[in-house]
């Protein structure tokens, strides 16, 4: 780590009750190893595997994480649909059409006098019809112009391609494009030619033994049968994953982009 680096950690989709858990053990801890300024998580997974509640919400701020990122599953918990804006660290994704509660991105004034965007989309390809999150990305960079020094960006969608595309569209435009919303974590954290940290999914916080998240069994049954099964959400041990991005303070420029994985036994 460089002196002068801005130091983030961002957590992919976190499952579960255990999964928070493990995190408010060990957040605080792991703040002071790495030398954060800041924490974001993916937390759209934490409800019983889809959406977050109310409670929910409180203990990750006490928690220690400075924003919450979210996706397709941000409108499961019907009573975080009407308190959301509540929670001013909670973001859900920008391209939902007009008339959506919450906010699509946050600007936050970080430690060391540093403005940082967050900004949430959602991908079309495989997923729920939503506005087109390449002009969504156009649109809110320009309200952000003169605003903030850093803007992450977590792209929340199934296809790889439209990830992979989405980071090229916005190279040298943000700071990092961070994938999430398959749970499962890819090798090809870079950064593009022009400068911005890309990762076309970060992976899971849950049950390392599971099927992205779930109950191995109940999975299989499923596509071995063919009938409906409950997915309830695996047992630990907890698989941590996510990527540690570096940011020179002074040109406000990507150093690195390293993964970052850990797994917990909770007593």
């Amino acid at each position: 780590m460089q002196s002068n680096a801005f130091r983030l950690l961002f957590l992919g989709d976190m499952v579960g009750k255990d999964s928070l858990e493990a995190f408010r053990k060990y957040a605080i801890g792991w703040r002071e190893e790495l030398g954060l300024d800041m924490v974001i998580v993916n937390g759209e997974n934490l409800a019983n595997g889809s959406g977050i509640t109310v409670k929910i919400a409180n203990e990750l701020w006490r928690s220690g994480v400075d924003v919450v990122t979210t996706g397709d599953h941000v409108w499961k918990q019907r009573d975080f649909i009407r308190r959301i804006d509540e929670f001013p660290f909670i973001i859900r994704p920008a391209n939902y059409p007009p008339g959506a509660p919450g906010k699509g991105y946050i600007i936050w004034a970080a430690t060391r006098g540093v403005r940082v965007a967050v900004l949430n989309l959602l991908g079309r390809v495989f997923m729920q019809p939503v506005d087109c999150p390449f002009r969504k990305a156009d649109e809110v960079l320009s309200e952000l112009e003169g605003k903030t020094d850093i803007v992450l960006v977590d792209f929340h969608a199934e296809a790889t391609s439209e990830k992979i595309a989405m980071g090229y569209y916005l190279d040298g435009r943000v700071a990092a494009v961070l994938g999430t919303h398959t749970h499962v974590p890819t090798a090809d954290a870079k950064l593009l030619p022009k400068g911005t940290a890309y990762i076309t999914d970060v992976g899971m916080v849950g049950p390392q033994y599971s099927v992205l998240g779930r109950v191995v069994d109940n999975v299989v049954r499923k596509y071995v049968a063919g009938i409906p099964q409950r997915f309830p959400v695996a047992e630990p041990p907890i698989e941590f994953n996510g990527v540690v991005v570096d940011i020179d303070l002074e040109s406000k420029r990507v150093c690195s982009i390293e993964q970052w994985k850990k797994l917990i036994y909770l007593d």
